[in-house]
């Protein structure tokens, strides 16, 4: 006769927050509140997601390419992208629709904040010459875009690994009504601008 096996009973590991997120909460809010005279805490702006894409282009033929491209992006994000795929044919790019064109991530929650922070802190003081992002790469509407042109700069992605060197967008979508209250959002956050 079988044993029967107890099981134990553990509790959920709580994750403490993201060091962003706390530092967003105790240091950004008071500040912005001071300095736009916002009069609750619900109209401080704040981060609502990352998006983060990459076009396969070349190698959209090419299997085996695509899932290399595709298990980088989810070390660098922390998650599995979905493929985006053409929406009409163009003959000139040899693309008819239906083709795979691109990845895409959507960061939320944790993972975003991770994410900004290996970002600001790690990723972009390793490229070349850098002299600090643009800040009127703004939308209008408070979003922010910004444009890497490797994949190296992030700590997961191992060089000798690498089948090619690809770039990737990088959208940081905020809730601030004008791109200066975004600005200073992000600048608050640790967001690199160009003196």
């Amino acid at each position: 006769m079988a044993k029967k096996v107890e099981k134990k009973e553990t509790a959920p590991v709580a994750l403490e927050p993201s060091r962003v997120k706390v530092y967003y909460e105790t240091e950004v809010v008071p500040a912005l509140q001071k300095k736009f005279g916002y009069k609750s805490v619900m109209q401080v702006p704040k981060i609502e997601k990352i998006v983060v894409n990459t076009g396969l282009g070349d190698i959209k033929d090419n299997q085996k390419s695509m899932q290399t491209v595709e298990k980088e992006l989810t070390q660098i994000t922390g998650q599995k992208p979905v493929y985006r795929k053409a929406t009409k044919s163009v003959a000139n790019f040899k693309l008819r629709e239906g083709m795979n064109i691109g990845l895409k991530v959507t960061l939320r929650g944790r993972r975003m904040y991770d994410f900004y922070d290996k970002l600001v802190s790690i990723a972009l003081p390793r490229v070349r010459d850098f002299r600090g992002v643009s800040d009127k790469a703004f939308d209008g509407r408070g979003n922010y875009a910004l444009g890497l042109k490797e994949q190296l700069i992030f700590p997961e992605i191992t060089y000798d690994q690498v089948e090619k060197i690809r770039g990737m967008d990088v959208c940081i979508v905020t809730t601030a009504q004008t791109d200066e209250e975004a600005r200073e959002l992000l600048r608050l956050l640790g967001m690199p601008f160009k003196k």
